[in-house]
């Protein structure tokens, strides 16, 4: 479940790497390319700065060495007489790069069959501006923003529509994503949606994007889909959890969500055994907005009784307490427990090990509220595949959590977010539910 991405198996080679290349330049190379660029008035950084004319020089001997590989033979060198093929000139070609625009000479053959691989045909940006425009859009950032960004800090003239493009690359990797593989038994899926603003039709309209957790038996959170969809229902969710099923899921313990229409029934149709428990948080939180602020204090007190019963019939003498003594004030708040009770009583039957990490949806609550941050600065997306992408890349963003499950592991991190007490929530999980999770 916890492989290595290719990204972490590289991550120390790529670490040493560096500290050679570091080292490559003694300190006193460094002093005279320095006092050389002093003298003849030319910055470190910016528009004909020291760094950028080193990337034009590293870009060209790289370009050098690529043409001798192709042809099989050095400049000037009497092995290639009577090759067939041989050097003929070069032509400028101004490359977007994280130092600014640089030109460079690029060398051709004359059967014209030389295909660069740095800086390849038909591309004016090294890979590096790529993942810079891909980590400044999915941090929110628009893409006028980004090209207003591109253009004031590293000089380079890079359109709207073609930051557009350099995003729309992911758009492979999205649908690889949301058809992936996922386990066969998830002990715990977290559901929950925020709204985001889609031009569909030639109308504005609110749509919600649903978010799928999954906890898998070693307690790791991955994000497994995301659904966008203006209106909900049993048949909304019967085909997002049959497109799970689909994937591999063939059984889940605990489905955690709240208030969402249609949710319940396509649950039990996907997974007849699976168990819907609503957030205990987010009940209580609903049930409070009915209570004065004088009276908050002493309904609390009251509520916790119910959340903490042994059992489901002491849970109801609790409930029942509360109603005497705040149902004729509080109507609401009773209607709220009412409403709710056959999704919260699942949570009763189980021990305090498990009853921490049902407790509440904060998991997903979490992700979502660092999702609103990057889609707030959006009035609207275009599409539904805009709105996708940008959630998919802000997933695929936050660090140390890497909640998707792919991505570079951080030093002294591990793959996904862990959930706290698992292991000790998984040994009350075994005998509640035998049978149903892999050994």
């Amino acid at each position: 479940m916890n492989e290595s991405s290719p990204h972490a198996e590289s991550a120390e080679p790529r670490e040493e790497a560096s500290r050679r290349l570091a080292g490559a330049l003694s300190p006193a190379a460094i002093d005279r390319l320095l006092a050389d660029a002093e003298a003849a008035g030319v910055g470190i950084d910016g528009a004909g700065g020291l760094l950028q004319q080193m990337m034009k020089a590293v870009l060209e001997r790289a370009l050098q060495v690529e043409m001798a590989d192709h042809l099989g033979y050095e400049a000037g060198d009497p092995a290639g007489r009577g090759s067939g093929n041989a050097r003929n000139g070069s032509y400028p070609k101004t490359l977007t790069t994280v130092a600014g625009p640089v030109t460079v000479d690029v060398p051709r053959d004359r059967r014209s069959e030389f295909e660069p691989v740095i800086v390849p045909k038909g591309r004016r940006r090294l890979a590096q501006v790529d993942d810079m425009v891909l980590s400044l859009y999915a941090r929110g950032m628009t893409t006028r923003d980004i090209t207003a960004h591109l253009k004031e800090v590293y000089g380079s003239e890079v359109s709207p529509a073609l930051v557009s493009r350099i995003t729309d690359v992911v758009a492979d990797e999205i649908t690889a994503w949301q058809n992936r593989p996922v386990d066969d038994v998830y002990p715990i899926l977290y559901i929950d949606a925020l709204t985001v603003k889609v031009r569909d039709s030639g109308m504005v309209t609110n749509k919600s994007a649903h978010l799928v957790i999954g906890v898998d038996v070693d307690g790791i959170k991955n994000v497994l889909g995301i659904w966008l969809q203006d209106s909900e229902g049993s048949k909304f969710w019967l085909n997002v959890l049959t497109q799970l099923k689909n994937r591999g899921l063939r059984d889940v313990l605990i489905v955690c969500c709240d208030g969402l229409a249609g949710l319940p029934e396509a649950i039990t149709t996907v997974w007849e055994k699976a168990l819907v428990q609503t957030c205990v948080t987010h009940l209580i939180r609903s049930s409070m907005k009915y209570v004065s602020h004088g009276d908050r204090k002493q309904v609390a007190a009251a509520l916790k009784p119910i959340c903490t019963a042994a059992t489901e019939s002491e849970a109801l003498t609790a409930l029942d307490e509360l109603r005497s003594n705040y149902g004729k004030n509080y109507p609401g708040l009773i209607a709220s427990w009412e409403r709710a009770w056959e999704e919260f009583i699942p949570f009763l039957a189980f021990d305090h090990e498990i009853r921490r990490v049902i407790y509440t949806t904060n998991a997903i609550e979490s992700l979502n509220y660092q999702l609103r941050k990057i889609t707030k600065t959006r009035g609207h997306f275009p599409s539904d595949d805009a709105a996708v992408k940008l959630l998919y890349l802000g997933i695929r963003r936050i660090q140390g959590r890497h909640i998707d499950g792919d991505g570079p592991i951080p030093k002294g991190r591990v793959r996904g977010t862990g959930t706290l007490g698992w292991k000790r929530a998984m040994n009350h999980f075994m005998p509640a539910f035998p049978d149903r999770l892999p050994l």
